[in-house]
């Protein structure tokens, strides 16, 4: 158990793809079958109640406890498990996973679940014990009605009935009885009559009940109900039955309910207790109505059809409208319909004047949350409504706005009335705002005059324009404590700072509905700024956690004051930010907090600023957009609220549309923000080991699909790290050519986007695969190439050069497969630029070096380009001319790559085209003789065959395979490209609105591409195991480290190993890896100190570097005494996998956000030690495939030591803690 609490042995292996089962997992479910089955069968519910506490008396990651989970699921049924079972259970629910990712918490519970049904002994368990099990296992997690584990547990109850242990229950009269016979609905009803049993006299100053309670109870009521129907449905009987069944168990909560507002004698605990169950069973079945119609508001901007909406929950079409005729929740609505007017009357007498002590604030938020449900409920029954709207609420506003206006009152009761008041008020402004009330109601007319409450003139001496009615506090009344000098507060004021701060909150929600209700247009300037300025001050008076409705209001001032007031508007984005950034360790608050921050500070009307109208917010917010997509590198998503936003504001409408001006004049905007959308078309955080295996497991939990119900339970949060890429995609593809605005804006994207690949080109001229870089320029050229439909003919002719001269870059085979491939499909599109390409060929051979393969491999596809040419024969001619001298190239993969074009070229003319060649056409006919006549000799051959049948110049056809599909996710994954760069399709349809085109389809029309198996022809590519014959191997003869250490010895490592043994030396299982360093002073001193202190090798990347006279000035000869391992760096990626194989820890010397400081650390016996570049250090492949990374404590300015220096430290402390076992002498 102690091992498997490790979240790092459950990364997937070499050869999985991202959503499999780690092999780890899979194997633990065999092992968890073969172990409780071996053991006799009196040992195995002590041993399984053992592992289960287990689960709960440590700290657990939430990926080992899902996949402990998981396999426990898989265990044959056997009564295992008795009440000390599911105690261990409940602890495991209540403490290990309560911090734990939801969808993983919600996974595990659903595992867990399902252990308990197939492994408890139903005849040693009560089902109190059962359903005090199930009180855990929450609704929007886990255990949700409509699943397929809801309708398991059902079942599951409905055959253990009758054979639970009996539970002692305790009679009215006090008297301990006992069922022999144990059913649901005997255990509803019981708990029905004791949760509603209270004693006649309670205090009036009582708290709210624990509802905790009315969880259990409506959570057992309708598990009750729904066995009932599933046996009325598997017998054939009419379903009509559910009603009266559910009539009978609700039957004394109805009576209650029916009594609160005639009987005043009524306990407060039994009103209370009543409500909550109500409560928790109307939001256990949600409403089949919605309001009719949301409230259409005054519009800002005319806002086209929501074109990139989410989707708002896992759970499928089908099952919502399945749920929307669930008959329980028909008969719910029919039962409380009988009750809704004493319960509305009630709680309005309530609310109007009779809550008057603290404990009260939190029975008003009941009151209010019941309120809101029953009112959304029968919103659409006419009768109900009209006297809402007309009689209820008017009510209750006349009171609240008659009590806020009063004069206040410094005692409990007074702050505790305005306190209630302003709540009413808040939740009459969130029903208004779902449309509930129409426009022409009383309630609407009242709420429409909040803005005379708030903006009413001051009295002297306050100045008339001070909005002493913003951000009203609460007088805290005097305590007996204070009149005699102590302290401490009473418990009755306990609570009073969160009372305060709901007030202030409460008050913003008023405001920001006025806002949007009230009188069209902007606000006088001095009302309009001072309001921003108050709600600036509330954001320092609220915790960070209710100031939404603040930034809500803030989102309909800064457009107001943006240009007079830019230091004030300056200052409210700067705080607000600054509020966002300390919600980041609060999931729970940051993401709606972000949410609202984004709404406010990116308005359209702000991002329609330039730097000429607002320099000092324009600049302000480019900086935060900077720091935010910073932010998203180490938090995933919160790119994806920015650009779901900015997409959203410029989503351009459809030609000739309603309002297209007026869209058309926001979406300029969008080119004052390119740095936004560019950012969007290459973003993908490089993400840690940790990270990414959390991300991985979400995809392994997401394709179990409704085999596990969080899919169903939780809502999508849609912080998909490819979001940003799919959301700007779908954005684009919504342009049109015709519109000038969208032609500028895609062709500034373009230039913005090759500025970034020659940037990074520039920067590194090797980069290694799968790095940032790598990524990074790979998805410039797919958005690239997305975007060349929709281009001008003129401006791509400005840029071919520049797409040509990133052919002569040194790129990873991906890239370059994607250059390759805009090229032919400009050709085929502009063949007037044919000489352009011809050019390319007559650049200085030295600069083209192996490059020129990329322009031969445009020739393959000649055969597509060809139709469109004039002078067709002359352009063959030009073909052969140009191919015939790289035929003969020194370098052995451009012949291969002429040869083969010079191959397809020959054929499109046929032997009748050769007649004009003369003796041409024998040099031609002798080269493909030759070609084919590779068939015995060895790797040539092989190369031969398998450049003929890469994807790229076998199965793909560029003009009949574009697509999105193809750009996005067969090509990466065919050039073998990191699984986490692929966009699946299906992203694009679920995530997002695509636009389709006949240029631009979204799925490939054929499948013949995507069942094309990854080649292993460019050097580049990886393949697995069995293609270790590459061409690459052509050139560099071997590679000495897959041999295996063993089979190194008689060339590497027996000599020095010898020489070192007849000294009397020993050796440590360090592994020293330094194929970064290129340095021969550093890799000559570092030999040295391997050495010295007894390192078990050494890797360079070339043993090259051993002849050098730098390397052996440093060395001292240490190399002979030393086995020397040479791993080139392309390989450093295959072979730290193979060493963690072998069991070997990776340690990498680096500085990261996790780092452990050298002198706390403790090297495991077998470690391997990766050193960095001196330049670049580890780059971002390689830092995936650490297990830790050490630092080394400093105390001085300059934050870096040599690399040599940094090594020795490390192996000196190494040598250190291992001293006694490794015959280490002092000097």
């Amino acid at each position: 158990m102690d091992v498997m609490s490790e979240s790092s042995l459950f990364h997937r292996t070499a050869g999985q793809s991202v959503g499999e089962c780690p092999e780890l997992g899979v194997k633990l479910q065999v092992f968890m079958v073969t172990f409780f089955s071996s053991l006799p069968q009196e040992n195995r519910g002590p041993v399984l109640l053992q592992l289960v506490q287990r689960l709960g008396s440590q700290h657990w990651c939430a990926v080992p406890i899902l996949f402990l989970s998981r396999a426990l699921s898989h265990l044959p049924p056997c009564p295992l498990l008795g009440p000390d079972g599911l105690q261990a259970l409940r602890e495991v629910l209540r403490c290990t996973m309560i911090t734990h990712q939801v969808l993983l918490r919600g996974a595990a519970q659903c595992f867990l679940l399902n252990s308990a049904l197939s492994l408890t002994d139903v005849t040693l368990v009560t089902l109190d014990d059962v359903f005090s099990l199930l009180v855990h296992f929450r609704a929007d997690e886990s255990l949700r009605r409509g699943t397929p584990l809801w309708n398991q547990l059902c079942d599951w109850l409905d055959d253990s009935e009758g054979s639970f242990r009996p539970c002692v229950r305790e009679s009215a009269d006090g008297t301990s009885t006992s069922s022999e016979i144990e059913t649901v609905r005997g255990y509803v009803q019981h708990q029905m009559e004791f949760f509603l049993r209270v004693p006649a006299s309670t205090d009036q100053t009582d708290s709210v009940p624990d509802p905790g309670e009315a969880e259990l109870l409506a959570k057992a009521i309708l598990l009750c109900v729904d066995i009932e129907g599933r046996t009325q449905r598997s017998g054939g009987e009419q379903t009509t039955g559910v009603s009266g069944g559910m009539d009978s168990l609700l039957r004394p909560l109805l009576d209650t309910l029916s009594r609160l507002h005639t009987n005043v004698y009524l306990p407060l605990r039994k009103t209370d207790k009543s409500l909550q169950l109500l409560l928790r069973l109307l939001q256990l079945t949600p409403a089949r109505h919605t309001p009719a119609a949301v409230l259409q508001l005054p519009p800002a901007r005319h806002t086209p059809a929501a074109v990139l909406q989410l989707t708002p929950a896992r759970h499928t079409p089908a099952a919502v409208e399945k749920e929307q005729e669930d008959s329980v929740t028909v008969s719910m609505e029919t039962l409380v319909l009988g009750v809704v007017e004493p319960i509305q009357e009630f709680i309005l007498r309530r609310l109007s004047g009779e809550l008057q002590e603290l404990c009260d604030v939190e029975r008003a938020e009941l009151y209010l949350s019941v309120l809101k449900e029953v009112v959304l409920m029968y919103s659409v029954l006419e009768w109900n409504h009209s006297k809402v709207q007309e009689a209820y609420f008017p009510r209750l506003l006349r009171y609240v706005l008659r009590t806020l206006e009063a004069d206040q009152i410094p005692s409990v009761a007074g702050q505790v009335s305005r306190a209630v008041a302003m709540a009413s008020l808040a939740m009459t402004c969130e029903v208004a705002a779902l449309g509930v009330f129409n426009l022409q109601s009383e309630t609407t007319i009242l709420l429409v005059h909040l803005s005379s409450y708030f903006y009413s003139p001051a009295p002297p001496p306050a100045p008339p324009l001070s909005l002493v009615n913003f951000n009203q506090t609460l007088l805290k009344p005097p305590t007996a404590a204070q009149s005699t000098g102590v302290s401490e507060q009473g418990p009755l004021l306990k609570d009073w700072g969160r009372m305060a701060a709901h007030f202030i909150r409460d008050q913003w929600t008023c405001l920001g509905y006025g806002r949007r209700i009230g009188p069209p247009g902007p606000l006088e300037l001095p009302r309009a700024s001072g309001s921003l300025q108050a709600a600036i001050e509330a954001l320092s008076l609220l915790p960070s956690g209710l100031v939404l409705p603040v930034l809500d209001f803030m989102a309909s001032m800064l457009p107001q004051v943006a240009l007079s007031e830019e230091a004030l508007c300056v200052e409210a984005v700067t705080v607000s930010w600054k509020l966002v950034l300390g919600l980041s360790s609060n999931p729970h608050d940051f993401w709606p907090t972000l949410q609202g921050f984004v709404t406010m500070a990116f308005h359209h009307s702000l991002l329609e600023l330039t730097e000429e109208q607002a320099p000092g917010l324009t600049v302000t917010l480019q900086q935060i957009a900077v720091e935010l997509m910073e932010l998203s590198q180490a938090k995933t998503g919160v790119f994806n609220v920015l650009i779901q936003h900015c997409c959203h504001t410029w989503l351009p409408s459809d030609p000739g549309s309603e309002g297209q001006s007026q869209s058309d004049a926001m979406f300029s905007s969008a080119l004052l923000h390119l740095d936004i959308l560019a950012e969007a078309c290459v973003y993908g955080p490089v993400f840690r080991r940790d990270q990414r295996l959390i991300q991985e497991v979400q995809v392994y939990v997401e394709r179990l699909g409704e085999e596990c119900a969080a899919n169903t339970a939780v809502p999508s949060d849609n912080r998909d790290d490819q979001f940003p890429r799919v959301c700007v995609v779908a954005f684009l593809s919504r342009l049109q050519p015709s519109n000038q605005l969208h032609e500028r804006l895609m062709e500034e994207l373009v230039l913005c986007l090759l500025k970034k690949d020659e940037a990074i080109s520039k920067s590194k001229q090797r980069y290694y695969s799968n790095s940032l870089q790598h990524r990074v320029k790979n998805r410039v050229w797919q958005t690239l190439l997305m975007l060349l439909p929709k281009l001008r003919g003129e401006f791509v002719g400005t840029v071919l050069g520049r797409v040509f001269e990133a052919g002569f870059v040194s790129n990873q085979a991906s890239v370059k497969y994607l250059i390759e491939w805009k090229m032919v499909l400009i050709l085929v599109q502009y063949p007037e630029h044919i000489d352009r390409l011809w050019a390319c060929f007559s650049v200085d051979q030295e600069k083209t070096k192996t490059s020129v393969c990329t322009f031969l491999s445009v020739l393959v596809h000649l055969n597509i380009i060809m139709p469109q040419l004039k002078e067709k024969a002359v352009q063959w001619r030009k073909a052969l001319d140009v191919i015939l001298q790289w035929c003969f190239s020194h370098n052995f993969s451009v012949r291969l790559y002429a040869l083969l074009a010079l191959k397809r070229v020959w054929g499109l003319e046929g032997p009748g085209g050769a007649d004009g060649l003369g003796g041409l056409a024998t040099v031609v006919k002798a080269c493909l003789h030759q070609a084919e006549a590779m068939q015995s000799t060895g790797n040539a051959n092989k190369n031969w065959s398998r450049i003929q049948d890469h994807f790229f110049f076998g199965g793909f056809h560029p003009v009949r395979d574009y697509s999105v599909e193809t750009i996005f996710y067969t090509f990466p994954s065919l050039s073998e490209v990191f699984e986490d760069e692929w966009i699946p399709p299906w992203k694009f349809e679920k995530l997002v609105d695509f636009s389709q085109s006949a240029s631009l389809p979204l799925r490939n029309p054929v499948p013949d591409l995507s069942q094309i198996q990854p080649g292993d022809w460019i050097q580049q590519d990886k393949g697995d195991q069995d293609g270790e014959e590459r061409w690459a191997e052509v050139q560099k003869k071997m590679t000495p480290w897959r041999l295996g250490i063993q089979e190194q010895e008689p060339e590497l490592g027996l000599v020095p190993q010898q020489r070192a043994a007849r000294l009397g030396k020993l050796h440590s299982a360090l592994l020293v890896v330094a194929s970064l360093i290129d340095k021969p002073t550093n890799l000559g001193g570092l030999c040295r100190t391997c050495e010295i202190f007894g390192a078990s090798a050494l890797v360079l990347d070339s043993l090259r570097h051993v002849s050098d006279k730098h390397f052996q000035a440093l060395s001292v000869s240490s190399e002979l005494w030393l086995p020397l391992l040479e791993v080139k760096p392309v390989e450093l990626a295959d072979f730290l996998q193979l060493k963690k194989r072998e069991g070997y820890c990776i340690v990498g010397v680096e500085q990261t956000a996790n780092s452990q400081s050298l002198k706390d650390y403790k090297f495991p016996e077998k470690t391997l030690l990766l050193l960095g570049n001196e330049r670049e250090g580890i780059p971002a492949n390689l830092l995936q495939l650490l297990d830790v990374c050490v630092e080394i404590p400093q105390q001085g300015v300059i934050r870096s030591l040599n690399v040599h220096v940094s090594a020795a430290l490390l192996v000196w402390e190494y040598t250190r803690q291992y001293l006694p076992t490794t015959g280490v002498k002092s000097d």
